[in-house]
């Protein structure tokens, strides 16, 4: 008999029970669960999230975890949020053979030596360790090489922290980069300094007449180039949300995930 006052879908609290996965979701099997989410739970332990072998897309963002062992067994595990947790290591992620996508932003990873465990996770194409917009960070990214040597660790990387790094589109990253570095690597102005001075010459905004190669030319066409695969991408996510809303929602039922 459950304790009067105690919802079902609570569970044991800070721990992932079935009873939880089974009031969130509605399957009565675990291993159906294809997306879950499991965001600011207050969970501490993963309990038996490990039988759900058919997991596709895991959001556990806000929660208090210190450890991900029961994630070692989701071999068809394609997306995974745990940004906002307590973590200073990822090792069991080696076996999520699947994994494409990883925020991890915003826990305690103090070094490259925690991102050992991903190289042989040959789909992971996104990685997120640090998210400025929502005040989330590592350790290791204070690292004036951070970007560089985890680029380097893991090559087959074409997103980090939100920005292309290979592929189109990545040129006009780094062309934005450049832009703004003068900005950020000019002195500090003196106590004595009353006025803001520009950081750029006069007449910089000027428009000039197009010339062929140009820099701005190659940075419209870089950028008209980005925006339709942005449209492309969003065409496409909204046609998977309906496929999928279609079919793990009953019939005039409201879906169970929200994205």
């Amino acid at each position: 008999m459950e304790p009067q006052g105690k919802k079902p879908e609570e569970g044991d609290g800070d721990r992932v029970t079935a009873r939880l996965l089974k009031a969130r979701t509605g399957e009565f099997a675990l291993d159906s669960i294809l997306l879950l989410k499991l965001r600011g739970l207050g969970l501490v332990d993963l309990g038996c999230l490990g039988e759900c072998l058919g997991l596709e897309w895991l959001d556990l963002s806000g929660n208090a975890l210190t450890h991900l062992g029961p994630l070692a067994a989701l071999r068809q595990l394609a997306v995974l949020n745990v940004s906002h947790n307590r973590l200073t290591g990822l090792e069991p992620l080696a076996a999520c053979e699947s994994l494409q996508s990883l925020n991890a932003a915003g826990n305690m990873l103090v070094g490259p030596g925690q991102l050992q465990c991903l190289v042989g996770l040959r789909g992971l194409e996104n990685l997120r360790l640090r998210d400025p917009l929502a005040r989330l960070s590592n350790p290791l990214c204070s690292s004036p090489s951070y970007r560089a040597v985890v680029r380097e660790l893991l090559p087959g990387l074409k997103v980090i922290d939100g920005e292309r790094v290979t592929g189109c589109g990545s040129e006009l990253f780094q062309l934005c980069r450049d832009l703004d570095s003068p900005l950020w690597s000019s002195p500090s102005p003196s106590p004595q300094a009353t006025k803001a001075q520009p950081w750029v010459q006069p007449g910089y905004w000027e428009s000039w007449p197009a010339r062929s190669g140009s820099i701005l030319e190659e940075t419209c066409r870089q950028f008209q180039a980005t925006l339709q695969e942005c449209w492309d991408l969003d065409r496409q996510a909204n046609d998977s949300l309906a496929q999928a809303k279609q079919a793990l929602s009953p019939a005039g039922a409201p879906s169970s995930f929200v994205f």
